[in-house]
């Protein structure tokens, strides 16, 4: 049974797009398996509520962009884990834009009718991970993960960490869809992304929706 609070939590870090194929659920860098990749015994089962909630959502096409295992390497825990996420979707047309902690996982997508490629190209909108270069299409709007952007928010006096949607142009880049992984700040982030490496201003967005503002990235 979905927890609503984590239904709230996933919604708001995902994004819904009307595509030809229908509703596209998009999200970016599940990293099922950071419990394994970071040392953590105690396991959350984020594999089998992150599958809940794409069921719940009902989407005709869900792209991950990227990295959606965290361990670089393929395990057997993680190759369990990812067999758990797939098996459950099996009925859903997924797309995974190949990210930088994706070694081998066409080995276990593939299996469930999973594509596995370095892009996509759907109406105009490009999907990639974010950690390459550009692939050599033309586009009017592109979706990227990679960064896992947050922003230093001070309301009375105490500052907090959050997750941010981040609008560079044609850009909008996603914060990691997993509730128990932060990231790393915007000036941080965009040094990762070899095309917006020299981006001096940014438009930050909560995963409420709620325009934070435009923000002039530190380059120091």
């Amino acid at each position: 049974m979905m927890n609503m609070r984590t239904f709230k939590a996933l919604n708001g870090l995902s994004l819904e797009l009307k595509t030809s194929l229908g509703t596209a659920l998009v999200m970016a860098d599940p990293h099922i398996g950071f419990e394994v990749g970071r040392g953590i015994r105690i396991r959350t089962g984020f594999e089998e509520r992150l599958a809940d909630f794409v069921i719940e959502r009902d989407p005709d096409v869900l792209i991950l962009l990227g990295d959606v295992k965290d361990p670089i390497g393929l395990n057997s825990t993680v190759r369990r884990m990812l067999e758990t996420f797939f098996s459950r979707l099996r009925d859903f047309q997924v797309m995974v834009i190949k990210g930088n902690h994706d070694g081998r996982i066409e080995e276990v997508a593939e299996r469930y009718g999973v594509r596995v490629v370095d892009h996509a190209l759907i109406d105009g909108m490009l999907f990639v991970h974010g950690h390459r270069k550009l692939p050599r299409v033309e586009f009017s709007e592109a979706y990227l993960g990679h960064v896992h952007p947050v922003y230093n928010i001070v309301q009375g006096g105490i500052s907090r960490s959050v997750k941010v949607f981040v609008r560079v142009g044609r850009f909008l880049i996603l914060p990691t869809v997993n509730p128990y992984l932060d990231g790393f700040s915007v000036d941080v982030g965009l040094r990762m992304v070899p095309f917006l490496r020299d981006v001096k201003v940014v438009s930050l967005f909560l995963p409420e929706g709620v325009h934070v503002g435009s923000v002039v990235v530190d380059r120091t």
